[in-house]
């Protein structure tokens, strides 16, 4: 039976969540919280590098990171669907980790897989829930799950945070994780075609948000949160800064 994970984050692809929200991950690990990663595809299609390497760039990462767990579910990379194949492998992970809070994918992005996982994603939370829907995993029967609360991170696409999250003195160490993936970003040396973010700018972007919603609550950094279902809190001075 796979350990407990507090904080479940799923990616479309290997460096979506490095890219997004390396920081939160490392924050909330480094508070004593167990955290992974479920990558939903390999990154076959990327246009730099191959799967291979994708695999080594993530192993890295995750350590980086200090993940708990990390899993590759092996959809296919351009064609992630709300099948019920894929539907019953995410549940299979929800209810093997059984995490408290699941990040997803943005809603909508520039690559069409992110809005597709974040679907994908948020119904398989719903489907592991349900009591009547039997899976196993491992030949174990599972019990039914679903994790308290979810959130998406935003991604290429500016989206409005409804959560943000001082990562200002993480920034080194969530750009070190970011930067595991060296084949997909720029390299002076490389001989490969170009992408939108194999530009030093695409850089000097992941920093510029993160500067641009520090200021909004007074730090160096911060990464960026959506809600994706409602939650409660007993008083309002349980969410003060």
């Amino acid at each position: 039976m796979p350990q407990k994970i507090n904080v479940l984050a799923f990616a479309a692809h290997p460096d979506d969540v490095e890219i997004s929200i390396s920081g939160i991950m490392i924050k909330h690990r480094i508070n004593g919280l167990k955290t992974g990663i479920v990558d939903l595809t390999k990154g076959e299609l990327g246009t730099r590098g191959d799967e291979f390497i994708r695999a080594e760039e993530s192993k890295k990462a995750s350590q980086i990171l200090g993940l708990s767990a990390r899993q590759n579910l092996g959809i296919k990379d351009g064609f992630i669907t709300n099948s019920e194949e894929n539907l019953i492998s995410v549940v299979k992970m929800i209810r093997a980790f059984q995490p408290d809070i699941v990040l997803m994918n943005a809603e909508s992005d520039r690559h069409p897989d992110h809005g597709k996982a974040h679907t994908l994603v948020k119904e398989a939370c719903f489907l592991s829930g349900l009591i009547k829907l039997s899976t196993k995993y491992n030949e174990e029967i599972q019990e039914a799950w679903r994790p308290k609360s979810m959130y998406s991170y935003i991604q290429d696409y500016y989206l409005e945070p409804d959560i943000l999250i001082d990562v200002s003195p993480l920034w080194n160490q969530r750009m070190e994780a970011l930067l595991a993936y060296s084949s997909q970003f720029y390299n002076t040396e490389s001989k490969e075609l170009e992408t939108p973010i194999s530009s030093p700018a695409f850089m000097e972007h992941i920093k510029g948000r993160a500067i641009q919603w520090g200021r909004l609550i007074n730090c160096g950094y911060a990464e960026g949160l959506r809600k994706v279902n409602h939650f409660s809190v007993n008083l309002l001075t349980d969410i003060l800064p």
